[in-house]
């Protein structure tokens, strides 16, 4: 397995970027807390929408860098960081202000990405550059990139810091990264095409999605191997269209739930038993999944629907659906 070697010199852009997220974090302005705004991140229309939690009216249509995907806020919600595809880049989006204020660069076409405020670090998935980045967050900089599989995705950090995991599309693969030596030192077998993770609460499992088998695939990290795996089947759907992709699991850890890509439904997993438990009609290409921070809602991004489905958790139903911008890939809530 090849080691990654960290970069000995530092390129003009990563100085520019530094100069800007040490202004972004030099003016942290004072804000409401526990706004409740939703945000959710568009594909093709380079924006991010941003929606009142009671009226679910566009509070603000926010323009960022080309193709933002994944997003993350900072412990104590004052920024939003946002991985944009098509420009290489990790925007920095003062929540106070709804305004862009700093850029971090990164490999190329980043998907999604995990943060790791203890440590002031951002692990970044590159699509196109097969590999993860571990990059500095107060200087802007890249510490390692760290070659992977083919398309890696899915991106995981555990609480001590000292290992990464990351997906590889292509090569079916789940790596386990040590993100200080900034090499791959182990890896698994999953079902076709790994996208996004879920971990337990307790860290010992990993959920993995896998889209082209249409599995959840389930790894043991003290063995780091597969430990079992989920097959859906939503009723009057063919197995090659059930596509999951979006992950998340309850705070108890006793349920996730799965977007299934372009059977359009969602799937509730009690997770001790692995049983499928209810399936939710949503939108067109079900792809991002997240709950609301008292877990009574969960926000569901159709890619090919241009809108999110908003979910009852208790009763499981469909609520309604809120136009967006176009390809919306995530949501996340300031709360």
């Amino acid at each position: 397995m090849p080691v990654a070697v960290a970069r000995s010199t530092i390129p003009l852009a990563n100085i520019a970027a530094a100069c800007l997220v040490a202004a972004c974090l030099a003016a942290a302005p004072a804000r409401a807390k526990d706004t409740g705004l939703i945000f959710v991140s568009n594909e093709k229309t380079n924006n991010i929408i941003i929606l009142d939690p009671k009226t679910l009216k566009i509070v603000k249509d926010l323009k960022v860098s080309r193709r933002p995907r994944d997003m993350h806020f900072n412990a104590d919600h004052t920024k939003l960081y946002v991985a944009c595809g098509d420009d290489d880049v990790i925007d920095v989006v003062d929540v106070a202000k709804l305004e862009v204020v700093g850029k971090i660069a990164t490999g190329a076409s980043p998907e999604t990405f995990a943060l790791d405020e203890a440590r002031d670090r951002l692990y970044v998935s590159n699509e196109e550059a097969s590999s993860v980045s571990v990059i500095d967050i107060k200087e802007g900089i890249t510490i390692h990139e760290v070659p992977t599989g083919a398309e890696p995705e899915g991106v995981y950090v555990d609480a001590t810091g000292k290992n990464v995991y990351a997906t590889s599309e292509v090569g079916d693969l789940v790596h386990l990264i040590d993100p200080e030596a900034g090499a791959v030192v182990n890896d698994v077998v999953v079902g076709t095409r790994p996208r996004r993770f879920a971990a337990t609460p307790d860290g010992k499992k990993l959920w993995v999605t896998t889209e082209m088998s249409g599995e959840v695939w389930i790894i043991d990290r003290d063995s780091f191997t597969a430990d079992g795996k989920i097959e859906f089947l939503p009723p009057g759907m063919r197995k090659v269209d059930v596509t999951p992709v979006g992950i998340t699991m309850t705070k108890d850890g006793k349920t996730a739930i799965v977007t299934l890509g372009h059977a359009g439904f969602i799937a509730f997993v009690d997770v001790a038993t692995r049983a499928v438990q209810n399936y939710v009609l949503v939108g067109k290409r079900a792809w991002g999944v997240t709950l609301s921070k008292d877990e009574k809602t969960a926000y569901v991004a159709n890619g090919l629907g241009d809108d999110i489905t908003i979910v009852d958790t208790a009763s499981r139903k469909a609520l309604q659906s809120v136009a967006v911008g176009r390809i919306p890939w995530g949501v996340v809530i300031d709360e």
